[in-house]
């Protein structure tokens, strides 16, 4: 599935079931609270950090799907086409890393 599809299935969805947008500021938070929930599980389940009871059966993927849904709400509500904009920075990346990270020591 391309960017722009994902972008316009969670555009359906918000007129269909969610009214409206939440306005950016409101997605900004909800963003960093669903960022949060990924954060808390990777530090728990891959870092050093011990889980909880309560965490060990939450879903990484569904956290993760769940930054994914805001930011393309924020990207659909602000008329970022995001293909476009990852597709670029991609091609930024490409150009800027070929050889950058093949050197270096750190990661060998």
């Amino acid at each position: 599935m391309k960017i722009q599809d994902a972008q316009k299935i969670v555009d359906d969805w918000i007129k269909e079931h969610g009214v409206r947008y939440f306005n950016e500021l409101t997605n900004m938070a909800q963003l960093t609270e669903e960022v949060g929930e990924v954060a808390r599980i990777i530090a728990r389940r891959y870092g050093e950090q011990s889980e909880k009871v309560s965490d060990k059966d939450k879903d990484l993927g569904e956290e993760l799907a769940d930054v994914v849904f805001v930011v393309l709400c924020l990207a659909n509500q602000t008329g970022i086409d995001l293909q476009a904009a990852f597709d670029k920075k991609m091609d930024k990346k490409t150009k800027r890393d070929h050889d950058r990270h093949h050197s270096n020591e750190k990661l060998k």
